[in-house]
C-alpha cells in the first residue's frame, strides 16, 4: 500500500470515529511515526484532523467535516428548489453564494427533464414587491449590496458563534453607531431583513435594519449562544411597539382625536396599531403618534376624514385648517361651474 492509499484509508477510518495512532499503525502494518507523518499530510491538504492526548485520546475529524448523504425524493428536491427560487427573489438572500452551490448539488440529483424545468426557477416562481406605503415615507436605504453583505456576515457569525461588528446608520437622527453583537437571528418583514442580537457593551437586545448597515464584519470573539433569546419573540412587530414607546419619550408626538370606528380602522394598520389609544369619553379615543412630520400626519388625518380632529401640535393643526379651507373653497368653485 502506497502513501496515498494509506492516507485515504486513514481518512475513511477517522470518518467513522476516533482512532488511536497505535491502532492505525497496527491496521496498516506501519510504525506509529509513519502514521504521524500520514496525518501531517492530511492536515497539509486542509483536512481538519484533531488530536487528543491521554489514555483515551487519539485522532478524529473535526465535527461536521463529513456528513452522511441525504436521500431526497424527486418531489422533495423540487420543493427545495422552488423555495430557493423564492428566496433568490428577495432584495438580499442570506449566504447567497452557498445557496448557489447547494442548488447546483440538488439539480445534479434530478433527472434531465425535471432539471431543465427547475433550472429556470425564475420563469415559474415570482415574488411581488410590497407596494409603496404612502402614509409612512422613509429615507432611501443603504445600497442593496451593503444589505447583502450585512445579512451574510450576520448569518456567518450566527453559524460560527462569533460576534459581528456592525456600523449602523439612523437616517432620522443623522447618526452612525457601532455595535458589537452576538447574533441571535434574522427576521424578514416588508421586503427587508432585520438583525436580532445581543449588544455586548450595553448588555441588551438590539434589533437593526439590515438595509441601514454600512459595514459588517465577523470578529474572532466567540460566544456561547443565549438560549433565552429567540427571534420568534419579535413576531407581531413587538420591536415596533417598544420603539414607538421609546420615540415618545425622546421627542414630540402628534395627537389626533378619533371615533371608535376610525380607531378600529387604524388598529388594522401594520404601523398605527402599535400607537397609543387613550379613551377620551363619549366613545372617542385620543391617538398619540411619535411623529410630527406634516408629510405623514396631514395625509393621515385627511384619509381618516370627518370625525378626526388633529389636536396637536398647534402648527400642524393650523396648517391643516388652512388646507381644508382651501379645499372647501375649491369644491365650492367647482360646484358653481
Amino acid at each position: 500500500m502506497n502513501t496515498i492509499e494509506r492516507a485515504l484509508g486513514i481518512l475513511l477510518l477517522l470518518s467513522g470515529g476516533q482512532r488511536r495512532a497505535t491502532e492505525l499503525a497496527e491496521r496498516f502494518g506501519v510504525s506509529v511515526r509513519t502514521i504521524y507523518r500520514d496525518v501531517d499530510r492530511l492536515i497539509a491538504l486542509g483536512i481538519p484532523v484533531e488530536a487528543e492526548r491521554g489514555a483515551e485520546g487519539g485522532y478524529r475529524l473535526a465535527r461536521g467535516y463529513l456528513q452522511p448523504p441525504v436521500a431526497l425524493t424527486r418531489g422533495e428536491t423540487a420543493a427545495l428548489l422552488v423555495a430557493l427560487a423564492l428566496v433568490r427573489g428577495l432584495r438580499a438572500t442570506p449566504l447567497l453564494e452557498d445557496l448557489g452551490t447547494a442548488q447546483a448539488k440538488l439539480l445534479a440529483s434530478l433527472p434531465r427533464s425535471a432539471r431543465e424545468v427547475i433550472e429556470q426557477g425564475e420563469r415559474i416562481v415570482a415574488i411581488e414587491r410590497p407596494p409603496v406605503d404612502v402614509f409612512h415615507p422613509e429615507p432611501e436605504p443603504v445600497a442593496v449590496a451593503d444589505m447583502q453583505a450585512a445579512v451574510d456576515a450576520f448569518m456567518q457569525g450566527l453559524l460560527a458563534s462569533r460576534r459581528v461588528r456592525i456600523r449602523h446608520e439612523n437616517p432620522y437622527r443623522g447618526r452612525v453607531s457601532d455595535y458589537d453583537l452576538e447574533p441571535c437571528g434574522l427576521l424578514f418583514d416588508r421586503d427587508r431583513w432585520y438583525l436580532y442580537g445581543w449588544e455586548v457593551d450595553l448588555q441588551a437586545e438590539r434589533f437593526l435594519r439590515a438595509d441601514r448597515v454600512r459595514h459588517a464584519e465577523v470578529s474572532g470573539m466567540a460566544f456561547r449562544p443565549r438560549l433565552d433569546l429567540s427571534v420568534q419573540s419579535q413576531i407581531g412587530r413587538a420591536w415596533l411597539s417598544r420603539a414607538m414607546r421609546r420615540w415618545e419619550r425622546e421627542g414630540v408626538a402628534s395627537e389626533i382625536s378619533v371615533s371608535r370606528e376610525q380607531a378600529d380602522r387604524l388598529s388594522r394598520d401594520w404601523y398605527y396599531r402599535h400607537a397609543v389609544f387613550e379613551p377620551e369619553g363619549d366613545g372617542r379615543l385620543r391617538l398619540r403618534i411619535p411623529n410630527t412630520d406634516p408629510e405623514v400626519i396631514l395625509p393621515l388625518v385627511r384619509w381618516l376624514g370627518p370625525g378626526a380632529d388633529l389636536v396637536s401640535p398647534p402648527d400642524l393643526r393650523a396648517r391643516l385648517a388652512q388646507e381644508l379651507a382651501q379645499m372647501a373653497r375649491d369644491a365650492g368653485s367647482a360646484g358653481d361651474i
